[in-house]
């Protein structure tokens, strides 16, 4: 891809790294962490790289505050899908398509 995105989590070089919990969308650019623990608490910082300038660009850091109390304010339980109608594909090929429930 001419894009790609990667998060710090704090300071550099502390890559978030994707596993079970954590996934860094190649679509979008944006982080999902599934079920937020007091580990997940600090300061997260988003790396832009374009193939063309092969130069990273670091976004300000956004905290990620653990609430106690659960209220979900903006985060209303929803499914996100924007899969395209059609999708070409090589035989033998990967495909990944992205689909995100969120809320509680």
């Amino acid at each position: 891809p001419d894009v790609s995105f990667a998060w710090i989590f704090n300071e550099y070089p502390s890559f978030v790294q994707e596993d079970s919990r954590r996934f860094v969308s190649q679509e979008t650019g944006h982080l999902y962490i599934a079920k937020v623990e007091p580990s997940d608490v600090g300061n997260y910082s988003c790396v832009v790289t374009t193939r063309a300038t092969k130069s990273p660009v670091l976004g300000s850091p956004t905290p990620l505050v653990l609430r106690t109390d659960g209220v979900m304010g903006e985060y209303e339980p929803k499914i996100e899908v924007q899969f395209p109608e059609t999708l070409a594909a090589a035989k033998g090929s990967t495909v990944k398509l992205e689909c995100f429930a969120l809320g509680k």
